[in-house]
């Protein structure tokens, strides 16, 4: 298993429901500031963090637990694991080291 980038992954999914809840909390308080309707603010602000929220429960409850194993369901696993680290990869922590198909790093 790719547990560094699994590490990583999480760790940049869960800053992303941060950033998503607090700035649906910031527009939909003030969404005249913003220039936008409240109702369309409210349905933003609900899109956004229900996109970061299956995002993660995306890699947690369908990824991970079959990183590792034989068979078409582990290398599926492994690519969707890589496709959702591609938005991160030219991040400063990105484990590059684990861009191999099958690494443990």
């Amino acid at each position: 298993m790719t547990d560094a980038l699994v590490a990583f992954l999480r760790a940049r999914l869960t800053d992303e429901l941060e950033k998503a809840r607090y700035a649906s909390n910031v527009v939909v308080r003030d969404p005249a500031r913003f220039g936008v309707k409240a109702e369309d603010a409210a349905a933003h602000a609900r899109f956004s963090v229900a996109t970061a929220e299956v995002r993660l429960a995306l890699l947690d409850d369908t990824v991970v637990p079959y990183l590792g194993t034989a068979g078409p369901g582990g290398r599926n696993a492994e690519y969707q694991l890589r496709l959702l680290a591609v938005p991160y990869m030219e991040h400063s922590d990105y484990p590059h080291d684990s861009d191999q198909p099958g690494s443990t790093g």
